[in-house]
Parts: structure tokens; sequence; C-alpha cells
């Protein structure tokens, strides 16, 4: 991967039980393409908001939406064990094959061993991809929608044909209005190249979040910096704070949508003022290998042999001596 060839020393050889100090961080602009429903309960239930402070600076509180940061890896999960099951790298255990949330992870797949897993009988795998709740840039009132949903019969009607009953299927959701962006970080920890390249495609692979995600929920999800330390760095919540105020200014508030270049340079500006606080090594990959950096994922997914290669010669690195 021409983007990667001289940050090789930032990944481990191998896998390793031992923690190495070695972290990746990948800074995420998450744009909403459609409408999107974030919450955490079933259907009616408002979405998910926390009072935060707009700025890094004083001001009064206000409400943001949040994806859960379940939510977010939960999806990226599922999309990387696609691939792996549809190249059978997706183990057998006594109880069958490899699963989410049935207390089955086979313990050896790349997903239970890059995402971690806890095994009721005993064992436990702690994840190596660090992630927090991402906040929308935009406070609640500039980026929430409603919308009434009724529930028909065959009839096109709210009444039952059979017993002329009205139906108690309606009510109103919340969404966040297409083109809200939300900012995000995931750090990865102690990573091979060949798990930052099954992690990274996972990202930029996965399309629909939050409920109801067959009919909305589009996002797509743009890698806006890459960052390797020997620490973890600042917050979500500290970056989307402190590019609200670059792109605030002296206005009231901020303009809604925002064009992509403008977040991009803000999310590039704060990043960079952050960095200045953080108590660690780091080094920032250029706008330019970004760039190429994603380029070089579109190539790597495009090629079935290349992703074949990619997934079995790291689904082996579980199996070496440590």
């Amino acid at each position: 991967m021409n983007s990667l060839e001289k940050y090789t020393n930032q990944f481990l050889p191998t896998y390793s039980n031992y923690p190495q100090g070695h972290y990746v961080t990948l800074i995420l602009a998450r744009w909403i393409e459609s409408e999107a429903i974030f919450r955490t309960e079933g259907s009616g239930e408002p979405l998910s908001k926390e009072f935060v402070l707009p700025g890094l600076s004083d001001g009064e509180p206000v409400q943001r939406v949040v994806i859960s940061k379940r939510k977010q890896t939960a999806v990226e999960r599922r999309t990387g064990r696609e691939l792996l099951r549809r190249h059978d790298l997706l183990h057998s255990t006594k109880e069958g094959i490899c699963a989410l949330n049935r207390n089955n992870p086979c313990e050896k797949c790349m997903d239970c061993m890059i995402y971690g897993y806890a095994a009721g009988g005993g064992g436990a795998q702690k994840a190596r991809v660090i992630t927090d709740d991402a906040f929308s840039l935009h406070p609640v009132h500039q980026i929430l929608g409603t919308k009434q949903f009724n529930a028909l019969f065959d009839n096109s009607t709210m009444r039952d044909p059979e017993t002329g009953k009205a139906s108690s299927s309606i009510g109103t959701d919340e969404y966040v209005k297409p083109q809200s962006v939300f900012l995000d970080m995931e750090t990865l920890k102690d990573l091979t190249l060949g798990e930052f390249q099954y992690v990274l495609g996972n990202v930029l692979r996965s399309t629909r979040y939050g409920a109801v995600s067959s009919r909305i929920g589009k996002v797509n999800n743009e890698l806006l910096g890459v960052v390797f330390s020997d620490c973890e760095l600042f917050s979500n919540l500290e970056l989307t704070q402190a590019v609200y105020d670059i792109l605030l200014g002296n206005a009231a508030e901020l303009d809604f949508p925002l064009a992509k270049n403008t977040v991009h340079t803000a999310v590039q500006q704060a990043a960079s003022n952050l960095m200045g606080r953080v108590v660690g090594q780091t080094t920032v990959l250029s706008g330019a290998e970004v760039t190429q950096l994603v380029e070089d994922m579109i190539g790597l997914y495009g090629d079935e042999t290349a992703v074949t290669n990619l997934l079995q010669q790291t689904n082996t690195i579980y199996y070496s001596p440590q």
C-alpha cells in the first residue's frame, strides 16, 4: 500500500497479547445522506440527545444529537463479518459458527480478535478498536425534523377490513435531517497493517446506521485525517466543540447545511490546535497522504484476489507463537 510504505513501523509485525502502545486514530466526518434516526429505544422514542457546551469556550449548554459508540461499531463489525463469512473465515465452535450476541464467539477470527469478545464460559479479548459517542456538529434545533407514521391495512385504510376497528399504529418519529454531519474518531490500538486495512475497509464500506436502516439512515463516512501516536488523543466532543467555534466565528448560529470543504478545513485546523495539548508523540498524515490512502483502499477492495489474500494472510497471525 503506497500511502503507508514509510509508516510500516507504526504497525505491529504480528498479533501480540501484550499492549505495545501503537495507536492509529481515524478522524471521520459522518455525513447524513437521508433522513436518519439515532435512538436507544424502540419505535416512537425520541432521538438520543445530550446537553453539552456548544464550543470549547463558555456558553449556554445546547442539545446535540448523539450516535452511540455501540451503534457505530456494531454496523462496521457486521460489514466486516459479512466479508469474513463470504470468504469462509468465521470459524466453528461446539455451538456452531461464530455468531454475535449469542455468547458464541469462535475466539480466533479477525472480528473476535480485533473488536473483542467475552465468552460466558471463560476467556475474553479486549477490543482494539476504541470508540466514543459521536456528536452532531449542529445543535438539535437546526437538524431535527418530525414525521407522522401509520400502518395501513391491506385495504389502504387505518381500519381493519374484518373488524372495522381503527389501527393504533400511529405516532410521530424524530429524525436527523439530510446533510447533517457528525464528527467522530476511532482509535485503533496495536494493529498489524492487515488488521488496519480490514478495520478501515469496514468503516469506509459501511453505509447504513440507526433505526429502520433498510429505508433510511444512509451515511457517508469520510476519512479526514489519520494520526499515529503512542497514546490516545482528544475526545470526539472536544473536536466537535473546537470545529464549532471555528465555523461559528461572530455569527449567531452555524449555517445549515455546510459545504464539505468548509468542514474539512475547520476539522484540520481544530485537530492541529488540539494536537498541541496531547501529552505524547504524534505523526500526522498530510492531506495528500490521506487522499492517497482512500484511493489505495478503493483499489484494494475492488480487487477480489487482493482482498482474499489480505484476509487469509491476516487470519494466520492469531495462530503464530507469541
